[in-house]
């Protein structure tokens, strides 16, 4: 009996952030052929940093931790590639009784964050990888031969691919699997994401408050940070406010004129001198009540899902996640 030979996969990646990167990282080096594909014209999703004139800043997440052995083991490589720092800081607590006492040192792991921006790692895994950027796939479509990609872009484009895997928001994951494979567009719908609004603000005069970082539990807000007091960052100082999920999501359709004044008056009330509101960002899609699936695969159709709301939530999930993706696509391709 002569023994069948197993073709090797074409592999779509639909999101390069963290999750779909640590995916295609796995898979690209058990030798499969893959291709990852991306709306946005960089890498990392809300590990990201915006840049002005003379400033930056990072507008999505804000550090990560490292509980998980696996993800601080690639994390302790990360370091010594100079692509992560620690970010040695203790955030004050706002808003509730001893507000101004910075939580205990031994009470939270430590923090890193991306060097010299928050994409740094991702970009780090995405070395040697193909990456399509400024493709945002709209539809997917089956037939016998396997799947296609239809783009805003670019619209339908000409590969087939026998797996396509999906790194992207939840809710986006549900819209995009619809039409094709309804029962995963609901395991997707299931897990609802929150929003945050982000601004970023340069006070007018010096803001010495006491700490660099401060979690916020009454107004709108809820985390702000001095951005230039992270590793490697440069520019002149500018101060990162991001409202809670409650706040954000009744403001959700608010001009960003508005919302950059409305959390601006808040962080005022805590003491800020005037600022200039430097830019604005909404991110629909931001937090979530994360599931533990780790990831979801489906053999039959060759689709699977990963992202942070899967597998706990934060960074670190989403690490996890493409991992978890990556172990069940390549199981009959295991050496």
């Amino acid at each position: 009996m002569q023994t069948q030979t197993m073709t090797s996969p074409s592999i779509a990646i639909i999101g390069a952030g963290l999750a779909g990167l640590s995916c295609v990282r796995q898979l690209h080096e058990a030798g499969l052929s893959t291709t990852i594909f991306d709306k946005s014209r960089g890498l990392g999703g809300r590990l990201c940093t915006r840049r002005g004139d003379n400033w930056q800043a990072d507008h999505g997440a804000q550090y990560f931790t490292a509980r998980d052995p696996a993800f601080r083991q690639q994390v302790a490589h990360w370091l010594d590639a100079g692509v992560v720092a620690e970010w040695p800081i203790t955030p004050a607590v706002l808003g509730q009784p001893g507000s101004s006492t910075p939580h205990d040192q031994h009470e939270a792991p430590a923090r890193y964050v991306g060097l010299p921006g928050m994409s740094a790692p991702c970009k780090a895994l995405a070395d040697g990888l193909s990456v399509r950027s400024q493709h945002t796939v709209c539809r997917l479509h089956h037939s016998v031969a396997g799947w296609q990609l239809e783009t805003v872009e670019h619209g339908l484009l000409p590969e087939l691919f026998s797996r396509v895997l999906l790194a992207i928001p939840a809710p986006q994951a549900a819209t995009l699997l619809a039409d094709s494979q309804p029962a995963l567009a609901a395991v997707a719908a299931a897990q609802p994401m929150l929003p945050c609004w982000t601004v970023m603000v340069q006070p007018d005069t010096s803001f010495e408050p006491g700490f660099a970082a401060a979690f916020v539990n009454a107004g709108p807000l809820r985390w702000i940070a001095r951005n230039d007091s992270k590793p490697g960052r440069s520019g002149a100082p500018c101060w990162v406010l991001q409202a809670n999920a409650e706040w954000s999501a009744a403001h959700l359709e608010q001009p960003a004129s508005e919302v950059g004044e409305r959390l601006l008056d808040a962080f005022r009330a805590l003491g800020a001198p005037a600022c200039t509101v430097l830019s604005s960002h909404r991110w629909r899609y931001a937090d979530c009540h994360a599931s533990q699936h780790g990831s979801v695969w489906d053999a039959a159709s060759g689709i699977g899902l990963c992202g942070d709301w899967l597998h706990g939530g934060k960074v670190e999930g989403a690490w996890l996640s493409g991992r978890h993706l990556a172990a069940s696509v390549l199981g009959p391709w295991q050496p």
